[in-house]
């Protein structure tokens, strides 16, 4: 009997793919079918079906689970979800689908043909409705923040049914060792005997803070799944395969072997930070962790978010919304009064003696061509940055 968290709003997990001996079979029929382009984010929200990170959802939500999630973060039939998972298409296309028919999903970056869609329905969403969902979900309608730029640019029509999965797309053999369904960390935690796993999600390659909040989670649970983001980021953000060289120097070198796995998930960021940090807490849960970490401005973008929302909304929910909780830590900084990491909870010194640590001025100073301090990254960190940066001045 595992010891792990239940999968959420479900007994067992719910992955979508077919099944590998009916792949070629299904992919023929899906090449005779209408075709719906999938935007990245879309196809991102696909994957994730398809490998069982959203169960228990079996496809693209309704009006009514569109509705639910925005308003009251609830589905229709009362199982908590913050975040609308939808599809959209041209009004020209959806009058042309017929309620029943099934349809072809194409990535509309690749054109590969990644799955099917039994349509169950179709409902239009006005700009008052898309209106609605950002205020709700990014708590503005600002169109300069990324996640309502996306949602503003969506299609005028939402299809919504179940999807039969046939490609999870490039991620499993180009991150082969590294890309992990849920089933599979499941199985990995199990074997190391973990019932209390913190999930760490970034986006970022890790810095002396992030290593600090890993080693805090690995310190209150059994260890910590590295959570990486694959999917597309916004402009300027780090690729996912230079994080993934960056992040396993760092553990190799200064973390403890078997208290940690690293992994990725295709997911699309939307910048929704509150919103965004329950339903990383949600899916988590089908991974597995019973934590999530949560520090300063998770999933959050400019100054849309105060640096605490995303732990503050976790204690609004009405309880048993989500068996996986928040590791709250506060803000973690080097001070060298203290000659160490530390967090305002443990350290008593000043600001003057603070180094404030983010990735966003990892990012400047690499740009700006500033030295890197041994206190703000490990230098072998900042030598995989420092070759990647280099390449693009080239």
């Amino acid at each position: 009997m595992s010891k792990l968290v239940p999968p959420h709003g479900s007994d067992t997990l719910i992955p979508l793919l077919a099944p590998e001996a009916e792949l070629a079979e299904e992919l023929k029929r899906a090449g005779h079918l209408r075709k719906v382009p999938m935007s990245s984010r879309e196809t991102s929200d696909f994957i994730m079906l398809a490998m069982g990170a959203y169960t228990p959802l079996q496809g693209f939500m309704g009006k009514a689970d569109w509705h639910g999630a925005c308003a009251n973060m609830k589905l229709a039939n009362g199982v908590f979800w913050p975040i609308p998972i939808t599809l959209s298409c041209s009004r020209e296309l959806a009058d042309s689908i017929a309620i029943e028919e099934t349809v072809a999903l194409v990535d509309h970056g690749t054109g590969e043909i990644m799955g099917m869609l039994e349509v169950a329905e179709k409902y239009p969403l006005s700009k008052q409705d898309k209106e609605f969902e950002c205020q709700h979900i990014f708590r503005t309608t600002d169109p300069k923040h990324p996640g309502v730029e996306k949602v503003m640019a969506q299609a005028e029509v939402n299809l919504a049914g179940r999807v039969i999965a046939l490609s999870e797309g490039v991620y499993p053999k180009q991150y082969k060792g590294f890309y992990y369904r849920p089933s599979e960390t499941r199985a990995i935690f199990a074997d190391k005997g973990w019932s209390r796993v913190a999930a760490f999600q970034t986006r970022n390659p890790m810095h002396r803070s992030h290593e600090h909040l890993a080693k805090i989670a690995i310190e209150v649970c059994d260890g910590v799944l590295i959570h990486q983001v694959l999917g597309a980021l916004k402009a300027g953000d780090i690729p996912a395969e230079v994080r993934v060289k960056a992040i396993d120097t760092l553990t190799e070198k200064y973390f403890v072997p078997g208290t940690y796995i690293q992994a990725g998930y295709p997911i699309e960021m939307r910048y929704a930070g509150p919103r965004e940090a329950l339903l990383h807490a949600v899916f988590r849960q089908n991974f597995g962790c019973s934590h999530l970490v949560i520090g300063r401005d998770h999933a959050g973008v400019g100054s849309y978010y105060g640096p605490f929302d995303a732990q503050h909304i976790f204690d609004t929910l009405p309880a048993g919304s989500l068996v996986t909780q928040p590791l709250k830590i506060d803000v973690t900084f080097y001070c060298y009064k203290c000659g160490g990491m530390a967090t305002a909870r443990t350290c008593p010194h000043g600001a003057e003696h603070r180094l404030e640590i983010s990735g966003t001025k990892l990012r400047g100073m690499f740009a700006n061509g500033e030295t890197i301090p041994a206190e703000f990254s490990r230098r072998e960190v900042v030598a995989v940055l420092q070759e990647y940066y280099s390449g693009l001045k080239q």
